[in-house]
């Protein structure tokens, strides 16, 4: 297969051909069927033909073209759609040497809180530079180096939505930190400018995002516009890791720099030319992490519940779902549901604020008290990130089979996410 280092480049990796004859009613494996709405199931069929494999992960829910938790492996085409948006989001992980009750996780969390931007720009103003940024700078797909302002601006941001950093303790009580986002705005724009070229216009130019049942769009690998694609996606995925790297740096500095035991790094956004049953395909990964054998993964979970670090093994089932696994719990309940209808208005300094329109089903006040009981120290957040809009992943992992193990349980101590103040026309 190929897949994305570290530094975000390319390598090979094999895996092992196992045959087997997929017929139209045999190229979908759907994990936890009655815990998806229909509505899912029904959207991935329409991203396949009788070429195409795809999988349905536990945790899916109904998304843009493509479910989120569905995998598609594609037979010399690779799907935007499927991508997505937040190209390359994905978690990383790393276990330190100290142990969670040697620190003061409020403190440390108001530190976080403080040096570390969430939604856009850079408010904390600790701006941070990086070889990435010489990338984008040379980028093979010139429109892109366009975008070096914007990549140079969100470097080392979070972003908003369900990304967060997160502090954890294990069984043996050792500090863990994780993070969840993606190469926001620049992977944003990259993927409606995109939008745009499938259209017949401008990088530059916007594009109609069309309807969440509208048809994935699919470039061909071996077109211009398919090649460019790749690059630009491969790119992205570059600074995505960058961000990710420079903000669980950060957590560690302020952490006095403790030394790191355990790292395990992904993108659940994404898309890779992989080996599967003897033949070639272009993967895409929508909400979905890869999970190859002996290829290890953090899974988060609610604000409130336990996380994992899991490694994938190798079976029938593996080989059937792609070797792929969920990216999280899977929501249940929409934003709006949870939080209400808002509407943004810009205020005299022109900074946007949500103004209430309807109420939510989430009592946020409940949920943070609920927090507080559970000695949980929250930073930021709102309603629609409430652990009752989500699925409970114990038990979406449960219908993973023995597709992969649980290495380690990550109980939560600290959760920073961007509140629900905060503006994010990136937001996931």
């Amino acid at each position: 297969m190929f897949d994305i280092s570290r530094k975000g480049r390319i390598f090979r990796r094999q895996t092992a051909p196992f045959a087997v004859i997929h017929t139209r009613m045999e190229n979908l494996t759907v994990f936890g069927e009655e815990i998806i709405d229909k509505k899912s199931i029904e959207q991935i069929k329409r991203c396949i033909t009788e070429e195409d494999i795809a999988v349905l992960t536990a945790d899916a829910h109904y998304g843009y073209g493509h479910p989120i938790g569905g995998a598609v492996a594609y037979k010399n085409k690779i799907s935007l759609s499927g991508v997505g948006f937040d190209i390359a989001c994905g978690n990383k992980a790393v276990r330190t040497n100290i142990k969670a009750n040697e620190i003061q996780t409020g403190p440390v969390m108001d530190e976080i809180f403080k040096r570390i931007s969430f939604g856009i720009g850079r408010p904390n103003n600790e701006p941070v530079d990086h070889p990435v940024l010489d990338h984008i700078r040379q980028a093979n797909f010139k429109p892109q180096r366009k975008l070096l302002s914007l990549a140079a601006s969100q470097l080392g941001t979070v972003g908003s939505g369900n990304h967060f950093i997160d502090l954890f303790s294990d069984e043996e009580g050792f500090l863990w930190i994780g993070v969840h986002f993606g190469s926001r705005g620049f992977g944003h724009k990259t993927a409606t400018g995109f939008i745009a070229m499938s259209q017949g216009l401008s990088f530059s130019d916007h594009g109609k995002e069309g309807s969440m049942d509208a048809p994935p769009i699919l470039f061909n690998i071996d077109t211009a516009i398919g090649e460019a694609y790749l690059e630009a996606m491969a790119l992205a995925g570059e600074y995505a890791y960058a961000g990710r790297d420079t903000v669980v740096n950060k957590v560690l500095e302020i952490l006095d720099n403790p030394e790191v035991t355990f790292e395990v790094h992904n993108h659940h956004n994404f898309a890779w030319h992989e080996e599967h049953f003897g033949e070639q395909y272009y993967v895409v990964r929508k909400g979905c992490t890869p999970a190859f054998p002996g290829q290890h993964g953090f899974i988060g979970s609610t604000m409130a519940d336990i996380s994992v670090i899991i490694e994938g093994v190798d079976s029938e089932l593996s080989r059937k779902g792609l070797y792929s696994t969920v990216h999280g719990a899977g929501r249940v309940m929409s934003r709006t549901q949870a939080a209400g209808k808002k509407k943004w208005i810009s205020g005299p300094n022109g900074k946007k604020r949500p103004t209430l329109v309807s109420k939510g089903l989430i009592d946020f006040d409940e949920v943070k008290s609920q927090m507080r009981e559970h000695n949980i120290e929250l930073r930021g957040a709102g309603a629609d990130e409430a652990p009752a809009c989500y699925k409970k992943l114990e038990e979406v992992l449960k219908y993973q089979g023995d597709t992969i193990r649980i290495l380690h349980r990550l109980r939560p101590i600290g959760v920073a996410m961007a509140g629900d103040e905060t503006y994010d026309p990136y937001k996931d």
